[in-house]
């Protein structure tokens, strides 16, 4: 079976010591595909170093975290379009909205997220969007801005059956599943019990938001795994439809054959 983590960051500090056994263990239980979201302008070298080492497993994304967003955001995102238009990535992205933390940068935030967004349009890539306190925020743009061309993946979804619907209508997107699904409180897997997995997709989001039984410890992409049992469970469905179908779903929003 193979499986694909649509979203690590397996390029940052946490990963230092011990970068290539994450990446042979991920390989080990089928992950064998890694796709690196960027986060801000100091994670560009890190993230393309790891790519050019594994470059047929991992794929680096070129875009600006809104939790990167501050009072120097322009001259930010004038590097991270230099960057975007001049070398080869496979989508746009970690973008979107985080109102979570703080509001002093919304405003600024959805300004960069709007213009990724048309970036990823005029490039014909896919865009992977962050949310978080901010699905009115982001469906308004999406909203306004969607089309036949725009295509991506809701990271890291946390939302309601009314936001999952709201996705699948778009008709381009895809929803990202990571640790949060086997969280016994998070009532996901509620919300997931009713959406076809067509429209799904996994992510581990390393190393952020582990896994039952691995919460409270470094997240890892071979932990991809658990989440996709669960999601087997959650759909009375067998592992190996769930490893054929993300697989599938992730391999036709990244444009690969």
């Amino acid at each position: 079976m193979m499986f694909i983590d649509t979203h690590t960051h397996l390029f940052v500090e946490q990963f230092n010591e011990d970068r290539e056994e994450v990446v042979q263990r991920a390989m080990d239980t089928g992950v064998e595909v890694m796709l690196l979201p960027n986060i801000d302008l100091e994670s560009i070298p890190q993230m393309n170093e790891l790519a050019a080492k594994y470059p047929n497993n991992c794929f680096p994304m070129m875009g600006l975290h809104p939790g990167s967003v501050d009072q120097n955001w322009k001259q930010t995102l004038q590097t991270i379009e230099k960057e975007l238009f001049e070398n080869t990535y496979i989508a746009v992205g970690e973008i979107g909205i985080d109102l979570y933390w703080s509001r002093e940068f919304e405003e600024a935030q959805k300004e960069v997220f709007r213009q990724q967004v048309l970036w990823a349009k005029e490039l014909g890539k896919p865009i992977v969007i962050h949310a978080r306190e901010a699905f009115d925020e982001i469906f308004e743009i999406i909203d306004e801005l969607n089309d036949e061309s725009l295509t991506g993946i809701f990271h890291c979804f946390t939302g309601t059956l009314e936001q999952a619907n709201h996705v699948i209508n778009y008709g381009g997107f895809k929803m990202g599943l990571g640790g949060v699904l086997t969280y016994k409180k998070s009532g996901l897997d509620k919300v997931i019990e009713n959406v076809d997995l067509k429209h799904l997709v996994l992510e581990t989001d390393s190393p952020y938001l582990p896994p039952t039984p691995y919460r409270g410890k470094r997240n890892e992409s071979s932990y991809l795994l658990h989440i996709a049992e669960k999601l087997a469970d959650v759909q009375s469905i067998t592992l190996k439809q769930v490893a054929e179908v993300t697989t599938q779903n992730a391999k036709e929003i990244f444009n690969w054959d």
